[in-house]
């Protein structure tokens, strides 16, 4: 069950609704559930369709989206389930906009998963001017995090998740959970309507981690909460020490969260990557 003093929203972060059910039953709750394409690509359905050599057509793809996510969201009522809108280097906020909305519309609980781009942040802004909830994906700097913030100003709690990819900092030699740790720190001089999501999580350390740091929601694979299963579920607290491993730790930036979001140095090339292996990875299921 729940530990009674976790304070970090639990998420599994995976693309088959099979797998949610096994750790609804053996944890005993699930937060939420992130999806993307690159995890769609991976759903045991969609693998054996591949294998026999039937790929899908664009509108049969969606849809076999859209019926993984819905599975979700009766397994997660009172959760948040991510849903990923297709993004390449040519996607326009309006394709984004347009794509996210009928993605809003399959489930009651959803949050529409836009690039943290430029193209990505027009279409943030717009989104929560028409009330839909958001996560701002594939975030790998300060910057970044500043400008979710200003671009989506007047929305709720719980209306706009920010998803920092600590693993993929972690492969360049760049200690990821620092950028968690500075991007929290930031976020104290606000007024709290942006929640940062702990992602790409790759090992225990991280995850406890980010307990000890109260990031507001964490995902995780699979693997990782059977790891913390295990272990018995343990909170880490401010006594834990997390090892980075001689990973260069991200300095700390004092931002001005009053800015306008498009003073902000939004550029990473770990975000324009991002966007390419998802689309490359969807695109690789059609036909």
């Amino acid at each position: 069950m729940k530990p009674e003093n976790l304070r970090s929203k639990i998420f599994l972060d995976g693309g088959d609704a099979r797998e949610t059910k096994t750790y609804l039953d053996s944890l005993g709750f699930l937060d939420g559930q992130t999806t993307n394409p690159s995890l769609i690509a991976k759903n045991p359905e969609a693998r054996k369709r591949i294998e026999r050599g039937e790929k899908f057509s664009a509108d049969e793809l969606l849809g076999f989206y859209k019926d993984i996510v819905q599975e979700i969201s009766v397994l997660i009522p009172h959760g948040s389930v991510s849903v990923e809108v297709y993004a390449d280097r040519e996607t326009t906020a309006e394709d984004m906009l347009a794509e996210g909305r009928k993605m809003y519309s399959w489930i009651p609980n959803a949050h529409i998963k836009l690039p943290t781009t430029a193209e990505g942040l027009k279409a943030a802004h717009q989104a929560i001017a028409e009330n839909m909830r958001i996560n701002m994906t594939l975030v790998f700097s300060q910057e970044q995090a500043a400008a979710v913030y200003a671009a989506t100003r007047g929305a709720t709690k719980g209306q706009v998740f920010l998803s920092p990819f600590v693993g993929r900092l972690d492969d360049r030699g760049e200690n990821g959970m620092s950028l968690i740790k500075n991007i929290l720190e930031m976020y104290k001089k606000g007024d709290g309507h942006v929640e940062v999501l702990t992602a790409s999580v790759r090992s225990l350390d991280h995850f406890l981690y980010a307990l000890a740091l109260q990031s507001d929601i964490i995902t995780t694979p699979a693997k990782i909460l059977h790891e913390w299963h295990e272990a018995g579920m343990p909170l880490a607290g401010d006594e834990f020490n997390y090892d980075s491993k001689e990973l260069k730790p991200l300095p700390y930036q004092e931002l001005d969260l009053a800015r306008d979001w498009t003073e902000f140095d939004i550029q990473h090339e770990l975000t324009d990557v991002g966007v390419e292996k998802f689309a490359a990875d969807w695109n690789a299921l059609i036909q």
